[in-house]
This record gives C-alpha cells, structure tokens and sequence, in this order.
C-alpha cells in the first residue's frame, strides 16, 4: 500500500475497512485467501517480537445472525459461533437452541449483510440430544475439514470431545457422524469433562484446551501424526478468575499466542498471551475496569440501537482458515454472541435469546 495519504484517502480506507461509517463490518476477507494446499498455508512466526495490544474501545454491529422463525425446530437462541472465509464465503457453525435440544446449525453467505437471510442447515451429525460449541478448522495433514463440539452420550462420564469432517465446506450434508476424540470411557484422560473444547496446531502438536466453569482452563496434546487421536497429559493450564469459551489463537507477526476467556455475570472477555501453547499464560486484560471486550470498552456503531451489553462466546476472525488458527493483531474483528442483560431477568440461561454480531476496534 502507498505509505503517502491525504486525510480524505485515509478516511477512505478505514471506511471500507471497518464498515464504521455504516455499522456494517467490512465484507473484505480478513486474509488473502490462501489454497488449503498451498505452499503459504502455514507461514512461520517472524522472528523479531512485539507486543500485543488489547483494543481500548470497540464497536458493535447490529444482530447479524438471529433465531429464524420457522414452525419446524424453532430457535431460541443462536451461539457459540466459529467462522472461516473460503471460496469467497463466510461459513459460520453455530450453537441453535431448539425445543428440547442443542444442535449445530451453519449458514454461508458472501457478505455480511446477508447472513440473517441466508438458508440454515442443522447438521445431522448426531442423534444425541446436545451437540453444541463448535469449532471449524481446515487440518491440512489429511486435506479435510475438522468440526470438534461437545455431545452428551447417556452413560459417559464426561461429555464426548466429538469430531465430525467433510472435504466440501460448502456442503453443509457431506459433514462425517460423530466420532469421539475423548468419550469419559476409563482410558479419558481427563482430570475434569469440562466444555467448549478447542484445538489449536503448532508445528508439531495438536493441542486441546477446554475450561471448566470453576477458573482453571486445562491442556492435553497429541503428536500431529496422531490427531485426532492420542490426546494425553491433561494439565491445568491456567487458574484465574475465568469461567468458560477459552479459545486460543496464533498471533500473526509475533512470537506468541493469543487466549481469550470468557468471565461469568454480565458476560465479557479476558484475555492472556504465552510464547507457546504449553508455557504460562501471561494476563493482558483480565479485569471488568481492563477487560478484552466487555460493557466497559464496547458502543453500538453510528446508526445502530444498543442491543447488547454482553459480549459472550465468540471467535476471533482469522487471516486463514487452518489448524493454527492465526489472526492479525492490526484487523482484529470478533464475531460474538450478546444481549442486553436487563433481558436475563427472570428467565433461566436456556431461556436467553442470544443474537450474534461483530466487534471491530475503533480507530484511534
């Protein structure tokens, strides 16, 4: 890019960029698209380190995704959202709260204001009641396409680590049965069941972080050549003031790793930096007055109505679409579930009618 702007062009790019001017967030892909074949698919870290900083103020599009009205599996909520860009769509896997059960419904579309329009599939992966929090990710040691979620079996001791793949992302019927990575059976490796299991790759090792809503994230690890199986070694990876949907991410440019923690109450993020996926993790904002994404540093976009003053279980959009699960620190955007805490009164949790959105950080 030309380094010499007028303040009019400048203007211009962080327009397109953000969306700010419009509330709407920008339909350029977070990422040149890369082959999941190609030789660039997993780059390596630069080697010269900086220092990740932690958005002060974000802002918060409309709902982009909300329950659909339909007479058949009618939902309450939809949650939980992963999302990769491929081929010139989002695809976005999201938890869809139904009479009775949690299933995982996913939607494709080419620009973001389409996403509530676009057709709904719910995945039939599962005959269990509760399959729900997935995660998406293309694992290019088998060229196929990877959804890891939780799925309650009757008689497990803890819910499974489930997996289903599929080779055309865009055939949301081609997604595999659920198998287990971990099934509570005697050989589980698992101190605790835990929830919202998430995998992330470094060169060698497949690694599996879940929380479990008492402050401790906990770590297993598997060699590549063994994913997804083989996963062992369960070690509390973190203790804090953290409650669930930890979700771990490479850091573009850096030489470290990126874990964002969901805290309890009035739901908002945390979050914490390593300089690997099995060292200690180091707290960048991890308090309510110095939160990743809270009520705190958090406004609707020119245009839109508040709606939300939770910033609940979400990801991060990633500049790729494989096992490493990279972002780029400078085009931070974060697709997120929320509603406004005044509408909890009253109601049990699987009574919310969570919507889903995007953050993008305001320009300074």
């Amino acid at each position: 890019m030309n380094l010499v702007l007028t303040h009019a062009t400048l203007w211009l790019v962080l327009v397109f960029e953000t969306g700010t001017s419009t509330g709407r967030p920008a339909e350029r892909p977070a990422q040149s698209e890369r082959s999941p074949n190609g030789p660039n698919a997993t780059a390596s870290f630069v080697s010269k380190p900086k220092r990740f900083e932690v958005p002060s103020m974000w802002e918060y599009t409309a709902p982009l995704i909300a329950p659909e009205k339909r007479n058949h599996d009618a939902s309450r909520a939809q949650k939980d959202p992963t999302v990769v860009y491929y081929q010139g769509k989002w695809h976005v896997f999201m938890t869809v709260k139904l009479p009775g059960r949690s299933a995982i419904e996913t939607c494709s579309f080419a620009k973001w204001n389409e996403a509530n329009q676009a057709k709904r599939t719910i995945l039939d992966i599962s005959d269990s009641n509760y399959y729900c929090a997935p995660q998406v990710f293309y694992f290019i040691p088998h060229k196929k396409w990877y959804l890891i979620y939780q799925m309650g079996v009757p008689g497990s001791k803890f819910m499974w680590v489930a997996y289903s793949t599929t080779t055309t992302i865009a055939d949301p019927h081609s997604w595999t049965r659920a198998k287990p990575i971990l099934d509570g059976g005697p050989k589980d490796p698992r101190e605790v069941g835990g929830l919202d299991y998430w995998i992330i790759c470094d060169d060698h090792d497949a690694y599996l972080f879940l929380t479990s809503l008492n402050g401790k994230m906990w770590r297993l690890r598997t060699k590549l050549d063994n994913f997804p199986n083989g996963f062992g070694d369960c070690q509390l990876a973190l203790k804090a003031k953290i409650f669930e949907a930890s979700h771990t991410y490479r850091l573009k440019g850096m030489n470290q790793y990126l874990t964002i923690v969901e805290a309890n109450g009035r739901r908002y993020y945390k979050a914490y930096v390593a300089d690997r996926l099995d060292g200690p993790w180091s707290p960048v904002a991890d308090t309510a007055d110095k939160p990743f994404a809270s009520w705190k540093n958090i406004h609707p976009a020119p245009g839109v109505k508040p709606w939300t003053d939770n910033v609940s279980h979400g990801e991060l959009i990633r500049d790729g679409f494989d096992q490493t699960l990279t972002i780029d620190p400078q085009n931070l955007r974060f697709l997120f579930q929320g509603m406004l805490d005044k509408d909890k009164k009253r109601k049990g949790y699987g009574q919310f009618r969570w919507r889903i959105g995007i953050l993008t950080p305001v320009k300074e």
